[in-house]
């Protein structure tokens, strides 16, 4: 039987074995906008949503999805070419179970129409605007943790603040638009794994309204919510093989589709003046404090990532579960937590923190994912900052151990030089690739250059017992070998 194109006309033709929506899709209302319509927005909130209305009465929740940089291109053409329709497919040990999401009604390309997307911010029904930008798209100095005014794209936006291009940009012409019209502004809702994720959304958006228009930035201080919300699920990039699982596994033609694995978690500080979906419903937490959640996740899990991706892809593993399967990393990650990170987490309410451990070490080998490294490893300019750093300090302030912290951040350094020990690329994606890049090959094993990068590291360039230890780690990487270095550090 020949597989079948994804579009809303064709759901009753797809096997049995497929979730389609339980709900009407025509009487759904975007007012929803989300920003950065990726795989792992489209694996984590769009299934929550998807799960919600298939209870009675919610239909006046629905997802706008909005793409404002270039590359974005070929998902509106999916998109479009689908009626905003695409399979889920969970894998685990158990097999592969799939399912259709209908609940983002509409798509808006900004390059394509930009005002399109303005008036959709600026419309009163726009209730919520959520965002998976990655941590890069908020525009933090990782030295100071203010807001980054000398970045490239600020630097756009403030002089072209009628024509933007960048999230920041939108958001604020948007807000003007709605302060002009009486119409209060909608919640924003970042979704992306950054610590007090709201909290830093309104700092730093309020930073850069401030630049262009002050009354703004005062109305916005006032009347603007920005809830904080703590985020998981491991959501590989989609590849071609995953289309081919979708179409020979399921009968179905789906220019992308996403994977995922079973686990999700959604953690949501209940602040929406503008009223929100009832995603409690269907699994969500919603909470007054999410911040022992966030900080034992992002410390836990995300540190975990870049402990073992760096690492991995040095000793010519592509995977996640194949660099859990080498002992020397599996111990890396298990004693990286258990020794230098638990100690520094508060009790989080619910939460076995040992069960937790056991679960992720399980989650990151799990061989159906088959998570990429090169994908957990991007943007580490702006994850080493978030995700390894805040441990690091405050295990400095107490006295604790870094170790394996810090041979983390040297597999990272040693990663940017771009070749594994036998000449093999490791792709660089990161903001700031060239000039990591070029520090990285002219330093070579000395740390020195990288740690000087004070939008980096702040104070900790000038901490000896933070730069001696990556120094050394660095140095070992390139005279032992990963793998020598590797063994020496978990022995």
């Amino acid at each position: 039987m020949a597989a079948i194109a994804l579009k809303q006309g064709t759901l009753a033709q797809l096997p049995a074995s497929v979730a389609v929506p339980a709900y009407a899709r025509e009487t759904l209302v975007p007012s929803i906008v989300h920003i950065g319509v990726g795989g792992f927005y489209r694996a984590h909130q769009a299934v929550y949503l998807d799960d919600l209305l298939a209870l009675p009465g919610q239909q006046q929740w629905g997802y706008c999805g909005v793409g404002l940089l270039e590359h974005d291109a070929a998902m509106r053409d999916a998109m479009r070419a689908q009626d905003g329709l695409y399979t889920v497919v969970e894998r685990s040990a158990a097999g592969d179970a799939a399912r259709i999401v209908g609940c983002i009604g509409e798509y808006l390309y900004a390059p394509d129409d930009p005002q399109a997307v303005l008036e959709k911010l600026a419309d009163a029904g726009t209730r919520i605007v959520s965002l998976t930008i990655t941590e890069g798209g908020y525009y933090v100095n990782q030295g100071t943790g203010e807001f980054d005014a000398d970045h490239p794209d600020i630097a756009y936006e403030l002089a072209h603040p009628q024509a933007p291009r960048c999230s920041f940009g939108y958001l604020a012409a948007a807000l003007a638009l709605r302060h002009e019209r009486g119409l209060a502004p909608f919640t924003i809702m970042s979704c992306d794994n950054l610590q007090n994720n709201g909290d830093v959304t309104r700092k730093m958006l309020l930073a850069f309204v401030a630049l262009r228009d002050l009354e703004l930035a005062r109305w916005l201080a006032t009347h603007c919510s920005f809830p904080n919300s703590m985020v998981d699920r491991i959501t590989p990039a989609t590849t071609d093989e995953h289309r081919a699982l979708v179409r020979d596994s399921f009968g179905i033609v789906d220019a992308w589709p996403v994977v995922c694995e079973p686990f999700r978690q959604w953690v949501i500080e209940d602040e929406f003046p503008q009223g929100r979906p009832a995603w409690e419903k269907v699994g969500a937490q919603m909470t007054h404090d999410v911040l022992p959640y966030e900080k034992m996740k992002l410390r836990l899990l995300n540190a975990s990532h870049q402990a073992l991706c760096y690492i991995g892809m040095q000793l010519g593993y592509t995977f996640a579960h194949e660099a859990m399967g080498d002992a020397g990393i599996r111990a890396l990650v298990r004693r990286m937590m258990d020794d230098e990170v638990t100690p520094l987490l508060d009790t989080v309410e619910g939460i076995d923190l040992a069960q937790y451990k056991d679960t992720l070490i399980e989650r990151f080998s799990n061989p159906a994912v088959r998570d990429q490294l090169a994908r957990i490893g991007t943007e580490g300019s702006a994850r080493i900052p978030k995700f390894i750093l805040p441990s690091v300090r405050e295990a400095l302030a107490r006295g604790g151990a870094i170790t394996l912290l810090a041979f983390t951040v040297a597999c990272w350094f040693r990663y940017l030089e771009g070749h594994d020990e036998r000449g093999r690329e490791m792709p660089l994606s990161d903001p700031y690739a060239a000039r990591l890049r070029e520090l990285a090959l002219h330093g070579g094993a000395d740390a020195t250059a990288l740690l000087s990068l004070r939008q980096l590291f702040g104070d900790l360039s000038d901490t000896p017992a933070f730069t001696q230890a990556v120094g050394s780690s660095l140095a070992s990487l390139y005279e032992l070998g990963a793998r020598a270095a590797l063994e020496q550090v978990v022995a």
